[in-house]
């Protein structure tokens, strides 16, 4: 018989799901806030049970590996691996082939969306300049870092979730059943590998069959879009020189044209495929902003300005419009000495309705040009208002590039890996107790995360911008909500009317929950899902006198493979955008790979864990 407190408790978690579903723009993390609250405010829980969810080791962990990621891309680290990695794939097949291995072996010891938002912006620059469509490449991206994140304790919020309860219960002395212990570094792994080389398999034969062919956004804006002049700078230490055009990838850049190379005052035009690039090169491109910003992410490849390469790094990419009272116009860009007025120098230049050529430096400026210009952190809100420009703003996705510290960076994630690799051997029941502060994933992120600010690899405001709070208010709040379905009874009444309605066998009862998991986690959150059923499990093993590992194992793994929907998995969120996909592309690709890792999860579990 259900208790009042267990029925409050049902009824708001079952509420919260509902809310969710009906209201698709509902905001996760005050839904789960709110129904905490009220569970809080009815004396289900005392306060310190309700936030204790807040202080989990696993919020700690994923802002500090957020922030590690963030200082990864700024540094330029991730673009250098990603041309290693596409630079040379001609193909779609090979693209592919080089992120499965890649991308799962990064998403097993970096948070998976963090990879994806390292990743993204690299098989994007790759797919304009191949001409090939991102909704061929970023929904593998997604799918394969979510598969990745299953081969370690690290590689996903979900586990680091499930981890961060099983060491309260730890902590606590509380022994419902066996195997309630945290997660080592590699327990996943016999599973997860398994079905993410499965995974991988199915992206490389099947799921290109059934991926979208989606125009980029690019071709969607047509004529529409801002076409500008710009040049760029072949540097000396640059990979691309003495290669030809095609080779360096320069020839079919989407939205980009190269119009002519100056070399020693000396004209090459038009451009041939086979023309050769020397360092010195000036390279004369039109096109939209979007592939102006990426070529920046060329290596070696830099705008011809008059900032000199030590300002490069303070520099970012604003737009402005003239006005008809800039004291610039009917003026050249060289003779309009931006960096002495202004402190910044332009990049590109664009006019309405008409192709310029040249060089940027000999154009003359006129009223309504749009000009792209590298100024400096205050330029914005110095000019904002001046009555010579009609528009100031800046260019998303410009953040300069200290690739001057890409070395340090580098190191720093390497020390992290071997930090956790090593602390893996030790478990908070057989580590000396002087040690489990060097055995926690929290303490080494932490860690490394200051350390990445202290070795200005990474700012301070960038670090805290990393940090994604919702997701964090999210999982704080859905552990509080998985704690008062245990103390209110509920879980306890749930799991004897599974017993009643699966029959008491272990392994009905373990498909049953893998199904309930990946239903809910597809409609709602995988962490919130994660947070709420976990108790549930363990209370299921306790009532059953049965091991509680195969249990966990499978929570853990069927909330962390999210395939069927854009919601379930924030990667698949990050990625539909970008790719232009619809929800039914999630469906039609997803729903035979859930399906699939599935059956090889049921499968490997019991064999793994026994019961």
């Amino acid at each position: 018989m259900f208790s009042w407190q267990a029925t409050l408790t049902i009824t708001v978690t079952v509420l919260i799901f509902v809310f969710l579903q009906m209201q698709k723009k509902a905001s996760t993390d005050v839904l789960f806030l709110c129904g905490l609250l009220l569970v809080t405010a009815c004396g289900i829980l005392t306060p310190e049970q309700a936030f204790s969810g807040f202080s989990n080791v696993a919020i700690l962990t994923i802002a500090g590996l957020l922030a590690i990621a963030a200082g990864l891309r700024i540094t330029g680290v991730l673009d250098w691996v990603g041309h290693k990695l596409l630079g040379t794939a001609t193909t779609e097949k090979q693209a592919i082939f080089r992120l499965s291995a890649v991308t799962t072996v990064a998403s097993a010891f970096l948070l998976n969306t963090a990879v994806v938002a390292m990743m993204m912006p690299v098989v994007v620059s790759w797919c304009r300049r191949r001409g090939i469509s991102p909704s061929r490449l970023l929904m593998p991206v997604s799918y394969l870092a979510i598969l990745g994140g299953i081969c370690t304790l690290i590689g996903t919020s979900t586990t680091l979730v499930v981890n961060g309860e099983l060491q309260h219960l730890a902590s606590e002395g509380i022994s419902l059943a066996a195997g309630v212990q945290p997660l080592s570094m590699f327990e996943l792994t016999a599973i997860g590998l398994p079905c993410a080389v499965i995974g991988a398999v199915y992206m490389l034969t099947i799921m290109p069959k059934l991926l979208p062919q989606r125009v980029g956004i690019i071709k969607q804006l047509g004529q529409q879009r801002r076409e500008y002049l710009v040049e760029m700078h072949v540097d000396d230490d640059c990979p691309l020189i003495n290669k030809s055009i095609e080779e360096a990838g320069l020839r079919h850049l989407e939205g980009l044209f190269l119009i002519e190379i100056d070399r020693d005052d000396h004209i090459i035009t038009p451009v041939a495929p086979d023309n050769i690039l020397r360092g010195g090169d000036q390279l004369v491109f039109t096109g939209a902003i979007e592939t102006i910003v990426e070529l920046e992410r060329f290596p070696g490849l830099s705008p011809s300005t008059e900032l000199s390469p030590e300002q490069h790094p303070q520099r970012h990419l604003t737009e402005v419009v003239l006005s008809r009272k800039s004291p610039l116009l009917a003026t050249t860009v060289r003779a309009a000495r931006f960096r002495q007025r202004y402190d910044a120098a332009v990049v590109a230049i664009h006019r309405a309705g008409e192709r310029l050529t040249g060089k940027v430096g000999d154009t003359t400026l006129e009223a309504g040009d749009t000009l792209l210009l590298q100024t400096g952190t205050d330029f914005l809100q110095t000019h904002q208002h001046s009555p010579e420009f009609y528009m100031v703003s800046s260019v998303q996705g410009s953040e300069p590039r200290q690739n001057n510290k890409a070395k340090t960076a580098s190191l720093l994630l390497i020390a992290l890996l071997l930090w956790l690799v090593t602390a893996s051997i030790f478990s908070p029941a057989s580590a000396n107790t002087s040690l489990l502060g060097l055995a926690s994933p929290a303490v080494a992120a932490l860690t490394i995360a200051v350390l990445m600010v202290l070795t200005r690899c990474l700012k301070m405001s960038d670090a805290r911008a990393s940090i994604n709070l919702q997701m964090l208010i999210t999982i704080g709040a859905a552990l509080g909500l998985g704690k008062a379905l245990k103390e209110s009874g509920a879980a306890t009444e749930i799991a004897n009317s599974i017993f009643t309605l699966a029959g008491n066998h272990p392994w009905t009862i373990l498909i049953a929950l893998y199904i309930l998991t990946v239903v809910l986690t597809e409609t709602i959150s995988n962490n919130a899902v994660a947070a709420m059923i976990l108790p549930l499990a363990i209370e299921i093993a306790a009532t059953g006198d049965w091991n509680a590992r195969p249990f966990i194992f499978a929570i853990t793994i069927a909330a962390s493979l999210s395939f069927v929907t854009p919601i379930g998995y924030q990667t698949n969120l990050m990625v539909m955008g970008p790719g232009g996909y619809r929800a039914n592309d999630y469906f039609r690709c997803g729903l035979p790979l859930a399906i699939l890792m599935g059956i090889c999860a049921l499968t490997l579990i019991p064999i793994v864990a026994q019961f």
